[in-house]
C-alpha cells in the first residue's frame, strides 16, 4: 500500500524550534533519524504491523523500535521470538529492543544478532515497571544495582561488533532510588551510544505527569552522546515543546500514538516546519485504518480470525472522543472477523470530524505503585548475587 497521505487537514500555530534543530538528524551510530522521532517498543503493540503502519504515515522517516524481546527466549531460539524479531523489507534500520538481567545471556544474544545480520541497532530496556519484570530484577529495577548495570552494557557492547547499542530507562525505583544520572554515566563509559529517559520512576507506573525536568538534567550530565525523551507526548506540539524545554536531542513517542498512528504524520511535520498539514481524519478516515490495521495483524500472524482478536485491545483507542455508543464499542471489542468488523463501522456515523480534546492521554495511567523487587534488592547498589540466568524470562514481551 503507498503511503497514506492526509485528506483532512488543519491549519495550526506551532511554536517551531530553531531551523538548525528541525533539519539536525538524531545519530544513532551510523544512521541518521531525521527527524528525530522514534516509536517506543511497547509490548504487544509495537509489532511489524503497527510499525508498517506509522512508517507509511511518517513517510519512512524516523525510528521504529520492536516490542521487548527476551534474550533468553532469543538464544534458545522461542518460536514466538523469532516471529516477533521478522521485520517488512522496507524497515531500514531494523530496530531490536532486548530485555535481559545476566550480561552472559545478554552478551549471546547480541552477538547471535549481529552475527547473523538480524537487525541493524539494538536497544536494551531498562525501563520496563511490571511486576512480572521488576520481580526478577529486570526493568526499572537493574540500574539500582550500578555493577550489573555496567556488566550487562559491557557485554552488550563488545558483543555487537558494529551494531550501535542503545538504551532506555525511567528516573529510578522511585523518588528515594533515583538512579537515572548514574545510570547516564555508566552508559557514557561503556560505549553506548544514546539514552532514553522517561521521566518517570517505576513506582509512577504511567500515572502523574513525566518530569520533563530530568531528562534536561541528565543532558547536562551526559552531553557526550544523545539523549532522548520520553513521557506525555500526546502531540506534535509536545514533541516540540519536550526538545525547546529540555534540550533532548530526540523524542520518544509510546502511548501517544496508540490508536493515532498519523500521529508520525504530524510529528515529520512538525519537526520540518509545515504547520498546516497536521492530520484530523473524519471517523471514516480512521475506521479506514482501522481495517486495514486489523489485516495487517492477520497477514502478519497468518490467520485473519486471530488478526482480528489480536487487534481488538486497539477499539478504544481509535475511537476515543468520538461518538459511540458503550454498546457498539463492546460489540467492535469483540469481532472475530474482518468482515465483522467492517460492518460494524459502517453502522457508525462516518462523517464525525475530528473530535476537539481527543489527543489526551491513553493506555494505562496507574500510579503511585509498590515495586516489586527481589528480596534484599535495596541493601546494596553494587552487590548483585542472586541474579543470574534464573533471573531471565523465557517469553518475550513484557
Amino acid at each position: 500500500m503507498p503511503t497514506p497521505s492526509p485528506t483532512t487537514n488543519t491549519t495550526t500555530t506551532v511554536n517551531a524550534i530553531t531551523d538548525t534543530t528541525t533539519d539536525a538528524a538524531l545519530r544513532i551510530g551510523p544512521h541518521a533519524v531525521r527527524p528525530p522521532v522514534v516509536l517506543a517498543p511497547m509490548a504487544g503493540i509495537t509489532n511489524a504491523p503497527f510499525r508498517t503502519l506509522c512508517r507509511e504515515w511518517s513517510g519512512g522517516k524516523g525510528l521504529f523500535v520492536s516490542e521487548m524481546i527476551t534474550t533468553r527466549a532469543l538464544v534458545e531460539r522461542n518460536d514466538k521470538t523469532m516471529q516477533l524479531i521478522r521485520f517488512d523489507e522496507t524497515e531500514k534500520p531494523r530496530s531490536i529492543q532486548l530485555y535481559g538481567v545476566d550480561p552472559a545471556t545478554v552478551g549471546k544474544a547480541v552477538r547471535m544478532i549481529a552475527e547473523e545480520d538480524l537487525a541493524d541497532h539494538i536497544d536494551l530496556n531498562f525501563g520496563c515497571p511490571v511486576p512480572k519484570v521488576t520481580r526478577k530484577g529486570g526493568g526499572s529495577a537493574l540500574p539500582f544495582k550500578r555493577n550489573l548495570l555496567r556488566s550487562i552494557l559491557r557485554e552488550a557492547v563488545s558483543g555487537a561488533g558494529d551494531l550501535p547499542v542503545t538504551m532506555k530507562m525511567r528516573k529510578g525505583i522511585d523518588d528515594d532510588h533515583l538512579t537515572y544520572l548514574d545510570a547516564g554515566r555508566i552508559a557514557v563509559e561503556e560505549g553506548v551510544t544514546a539514552i532514553a529517559l522517561h521521566g518517570r520512576t517505576a513506582a509512577q507506573h504511567y500515572g502523574g505527569t513525566a518530569d520533563w525536568d530530568a531528562i534536561a538534567r541528565l543532558k547536562e550530565h551526559v552531553p557526550e552522546i544523545p539523549v532522548l525523551g520520553n513521557g506525555d507526548i500526546w502531540s506534535a506540539e509536545d514533541a516540540l515543546r519536550m526538545v525547546r524545554e529540555t534540550g533532548c536531542d530526540g523524542v520518544v513517542v509510546g502511548r501517544g500514538c496508540l490508536g493515532r498512528p498519523w500521529l508520525f504524520a504530524d510529528l515529520v511535520a512538525a519537526f520540518e516546519g509545515r504547520t498546516d498539514a497536521f492530520v484530523r481524519p473524519t471517523l471514516r478516515e480512521v475506521a479506514d485504518v482501522m481495517v486495514r490495521h486489523a489485516t495487517l495483524l492477520g497477514e502478519w500472524i497468518g490467520d485473519e480470525s486471530r488478526g482480528v482478536i489480536d487487534f481488538r485491545k486497539h477499539v478504544a483507542w481509535y475511537l476515543k472522543g468520538f461518538a459511540v455508543g458503550s454498546e457498539m464499542r463492546k460489540r467492535l471489542a469483540v469481532t472475530s472477523s474482518l468482515e465483522e468488523l467492517r460492518a460494524g463501522l459502517d453502522e457508525l456515523d462516518l462523517g464525525q470530524p475530528w473530535p476537539a480534546g481527543a489527543d489526551g492521554p491513553r493506555g494505562r495511567t496507574s500510579g503511585n505503585n509498590r515495586v516489586v523487587l527481589p528480596d534484599g534488592w535495596l541493601k546494596d547498589p553494587y552487590d548483585c548475587a542472586g541474579v543470574g540466568e534464573d533471573a531471565e524470562l523465557d517469553t518475550s514481551g513484557g
